[in-house]
């Protein structure tokens, strides 16, 4: 099939990529031209694990290109997954999608299915395709409107994608549906077709559902703390049951990324609007804003003297592993208020340093190896639970740091190890060496 693809960030980049591996002819169009001339260059504007490896296998079906005319003209399919950030007031900035809209009216050629993939909320698809139909009014071009939501995970984008979960279809017509599900044919996974509003609810529901979880064991995280319970070992007992499930119950400092902060704040704005209180949302967003700096509240307690011109080392920058996004990161939380303390900030992350160093150029000295950013150092925060810092030996922090106190919110180590190392370690629901 012929598949234009509006957007190369996460989302569209991503879909492109793996339905050119499924054989469908792809041109994923964009309005940044030094995106375009990178992917063209070969190299992908994001960190994704396998994406430029697939890209340059699928180079033959892939087409990049500002020109949105050429892309929309002839497809069959024409995706959108450009951003739908959020706004000051938590509700989806729908601006780069009703662009993304008019320049396919503008430029359409003949029948065609639009699938809006970004998440949007409840009530978009109607909005797009009541838009669509008074744009082309008294043309030849007919076009059907499907939501088609994405759920793929940063840093495991292009498998969650090529082995998705569930494809979900929400139409309004018939043979609109049947077209995407011909797109997908080949993706072996469940299809379930069903209204645009509904299709566009999965995925706030999922997301935030998952969000909820998240909060929830971090509830649960700081209650064990204050009773003396251990987080890892509740968690090992409710992950047995098939009901709850073991995923998503890793406590830590709170989520962070392009999906949960959003969708969250998208689905209580648009609740309160139609004035119905989503109090269960409220409360993980509430959650997750306290957690993130549940570890620096505790840093500046340890040393009531302040951080002002102590060496603090940072280890990871990125939300999680995998990615090079900061979005609502710990990291970004955290080191502004370092920096404002006076904290002397060695960094490291193996993939978020360049996005990083964007918003402190010359704040922060980077690092590229683990060692450098821990030598001298006298405080530790762990941000990101790279595999690299979670292989690390405990003794290491004891060898390399003037003084070796580390705040871990990922729960990269064990208590007792770290202990017997000789190192002040505190973590996320469990006990602290201090107190031992």
């Amino acid at each position: 099939m012929k598949i234009a693809v509006a957007g190369t960030g996460y989302v569209g980049l991503v879909t492109g990529v793996c339905l050119a591996e499924h054989g469908h002819e792809v041109v994923c169009a964009d309005v940044a031209a030094e995106k375009i001339a990178l992917l063209n260059a070969g190299r992908s504007p994001i960190y994704e694990d396998g994406l430029e490896e697939l890209m340059k296998k699928n180079r033959s079906r892939l087409t990049f290109t500002t020109d949105c005319a050429a892309a929309y003209c002839d497809a069959e399919i024409i995706i959108i997954g450009v951003g739908t950030p959020e706004k000051k007031d938590g509700s989806a900035n729908l601006s780069f999608l009703y662009a993304a809209v008019n320049q396919i009216a503008e430029n359409v050629c003949r029948d065609c299915v639009v699938i809006i993939k970004s998440t949007v909320p409840i009530g978009t698809n109607d909005k797009v395709d009541a838009l669509l139909r008074e744009r082309l009014a008294g043309k030849k071009s007919r076009v059907d409107v499907v939501s088609n939501p994405e759920f793929l995970a940063q840093g495991t984008a292009v498998k969650d994608t090529l082995n998705p979960s569930r494809i979900v279809i929400g139409a309004e017509n018939a043979d609109a549906a049947e077209k995407v599900r011909e797109m997908y044919a080949g993706f072996g996974a469940p299809i379930l077709v069903m209204n645009r509003r509904s299709a566009e609810m999965v995925k706030y529901a999922s997301n935030d559902f998952l969000a909820l979880k998240i909060s929830y064991i971090n509830e649960i995280a700081n209650v064990c703390e204050i009773i003396g319970a251990d987080i890892d070992s509740v968690t090992a007992g409710m992950g047995y049951d098939e009901r709850i499930g073991n995923r998503f119950l890793r406590a830590g400092i709170g989520y962070g990324g392009s999906c949960f902060p959003k969708d969250t704040k998208a689905l209580h704005w648009l609740a309160n609007f139609h004035d119905y209180e989503l109090k269960t949302v409220k409360a993980a967003i509430e959650v997750n804003e306290h957690q993130k700096l549940k570890l620096l509240k505790r840093a500046l307690k340890r040393f009531p003297e302040g951080l002002a011109g102590k060496r603090v080392a940072v280890l990871g920058l990125a939300f999680k592993p995998g990615t090079d996004d900061l979005r609502d990161g710990p990291a970004l939380t955290n080191v502004p208020i370092l920096l404002d303390e006076g904290a002397e900030i060695s960094a490291w992350d193996p993939v978020a340093e360049e996005n990083f160093r964007k918003l402190y150029p010359e704040q922060i000295k980077y690092c590229a190896k683990i060692e450098d950013a821990l030598a001298g150092a006298e405080v530790c925060f762990i941000f990101t639970e790279w595999d690299a810092i979670k292989k690390l030996p405990p003794e290491i922090f004891q060898k390399t740091m003037k003084t070796p106190c580390v705040f871990d919110g990922r729960n990269c180590f064990s208590v007792p190890a770290m202990h017997a190392a000789g190192v002040d370690y505190e973590s996320i629901g469990r006990r602290q060496t201090r107190e031992q």
